[in-house]
This record gives C-alpha cells, sequence and structure tokens, in this order.
C-alpha cells in the first residue's frame, strides 16, 4: 500500500471504486454542518438589511435591502446602549486582565501557605450560576462595604464584579505554571528586579494565554445579562444584551430592527476575535501540546 493509500485510509477515504460515495456522503455532511452553524448569521445579516422582513422565512439575502431598520434603531436608542456595552466590556476587561495576571503570577510563581486553598476558592467561584449570587451581588452593589456607597445605576457597578473571573485566573495560573525556573533564576543573576522580570519576562511569554483569556473574557463580559440588569435603575442604564430582549418585547418594534441590534452585538466579538486571533490559536495549541 502505498503512502497516498495509507493517509486515504487513516483520514477515512476509501481508494476502491465506490470512493465517490464515501467522498459524496461527506460532502454533504460537510455542506449541512455550515448551513446548520451559518443559517441564523445569515439570517440576522439578511433580515437587518431588509426593509421589511418576514420572521417566519429564511432569507439569506435581502429582498428589499435598506439601511431603514438601523435608523429606526437609532431612534429606539440602540446607539447608546451599544456605548454602554462598549464602556463595560473595554473596562472590565482591562480590570479583569490586571487581576488574572497578577493573581496568576502570585499562584504559580509563588510559595506561600493556604496557596492550594487559594485556587480552590478561584475554582469554586465558576461554579456558582449566576441566579445563586445574584441577591447577594445587589445588596453589595447596593451598599458597598467600608464604603458605604451604592454603585446602583452606574456603569461602575457593572464593570467592578466583572474584574475577576476564575476561569481567567486559572487559566493564566497553569501557563505560568509552565515557565522555566531557569528563566527567572538567569534574570535574578544578571541583577534584574522582581518587577522587571514579570513585565519584560514573564508577561512577554504569556502572550498566547493573554488572546485565550481576552477573547473568552470578552464575549463572557459581552455576554451579560442578568447583572446590568441588576445594577440599572433606569432604561437608559442598560446594555446592548439587555436592550434587544426589551426591544424584542416592544410590539411597536419590527423584526428588522431587533435584528439590526443583533447584528450590532455580534460585530464586537467577531472583531475581537479577528484582532487576536493568532494568539488565540497559540495559546490553544500550547495548551493542547502541553496536555
Amino acid at each position: 500500500m502505498s503512502v497516498a493509500e495509507k493517509c486515504e485510509t487513516a483520514l477515512g477515504w476509501r481508494s476502491d471504486r465506490s470512493a465517490w460515495v464515501s467522498r459524496g456522503v461527506r460532502v454533504l455532511l460537510c455542506v449541512g454542518a455550515v448551513l446548520f452553524f451559518t443559517g441564523p448569521l445569515l439570517t440576522i445579516f439578511s433580515g437587518a438589511f431588509d426593509d421589511n422582513p418576514d420572521p417566519t422565512r429564511l432569507s439569506v439575502v435581502p429582498d428589499n435591502p435598506s439601511l431603514d431598520n438601523f435608523a429606526a434603531a437609532g431612534e429606539n436608542r440602540i446607539w447608546h446602549y451599544l456605548g454602554n456595552s462598549l464602556i463595560i466590556a473595554g473596562g472590565a476587561l482591562l480590570l479583569q486582565l490586571s487581576v488574572s495576571v497578577f493573581a496568576a503570577y502570585a499562584l504559580a510563581r509563588k510559595k506561600f501557605r493556604g496557596q492550594a486553598i487559594v485556587l480552590l476558592a478561584v475554582l469554586t467561584t465558576m461554579m456558582l450560576p449566576e441566579e445563586v449570587i445574584a441577591i447577594p451581588l445587589s445588596l453589595v452593589i447596593g451598599d458597598l462595604p467600608v464604603l458605604g456607597i451604592s454603585l446602583k445605576g452606574t456603569l461602575l457597578g457593572v464593570i467592578l464584579p466583572l474584574g475577576a473571573w476564575g476561569f481567567s485566573i486559572f487559566v493564566m495560573t497553569e501557563f505560568m505554571k509552565e515557565i522555566p525556573v531557569e528563566i527567572e533564576e538567569a534574570a535574578t543573576v544578571d541583577g534584574a528586579g522582581e518587577l522587571r522580570i514579570f513585565a519584560q519576562i514573564i508577561l512577554p511569554l504569556c502572550k498566547p494565554a493573554l488572546g485565550v483569556v481576552a477573547v473568552f473574557g470578552f464575549n463572557m463580559i459581552w455576554e451579560q445579562y442578568l447583572l446590568p440588569l441588576i445594577v440599572a435603575t433606569d432604561p437608559s442604564d442598560y446594555t446592548l444584551t439587555v436592550a434587544l430582549l426589551s426591544l424584542r418585547s416592544d410590539d411597536q418594534v419590527g423584526p428588522g430592527i431587533v435584528l439590526a441590534g443583533a447584528l450590532l452585538a455580534l460585530v464586537p466579538s467577531l472583531l475581537v476575535y479577528l484582532a487576536l486571533q493568532k494568539s488565540f490559536l497559540r495559546g490553544i495549541t500550547t495548551g493542547a501540546i502541553k496536555g
């Protein structure tokens, strides 16, 4: 058996006369998977630019291409809600990356009593559903401990609770543990201080993990619904995610306006992934190889 035939057999391709049947089935399955996953996205895109979309009919190409839906969405303050979401996502992601990096450095590169308990507590926060902590979180935001101030009705009230995420801390911790200690020891011998080692050695080596954490962290923050709803005291405090559900329940708002808002909600996540694609894929690949 030739090398080509061995490769075809390993991949599941048949090399006999009935190979076209096997390949035909696989092509149909691939096409079906593509349609299954891209169908809703194409429908959102088509409906957002369609002057009068029919919610009961699947359409890939707009029948009456127009920007009227976006104009109507603007009249319903969709751009204001988008601005709220962008401010929250940007601020919370920056805070989350900072907390994750410093917490991971302490857990991965330092030794202290109770280290395993701290890491276990971080992982425990990932197991608690939002509904369980909704009421306690609302009480804390309404009366911030020590300071005694209320963050209700402010964007900061949404940003601060999202500033620490167990998943980000765990990923960064496990990645930093894989960095050889010898690199840090060599830098210390050369006279580098701890802050310089952290900024010029540890962080650059963690770029793949930062890409993974940034992509997942942004999506987690962007998809938040319960927390912005708890903090909001007025409809003007809504994020785009909360506003879309509010528009969907309004009988005066057509489906095209909702789809235009949904398309706007998809764009930031897509842009973040495209911007961090190389680091994200490198981080996933590195984790798979180390595992």
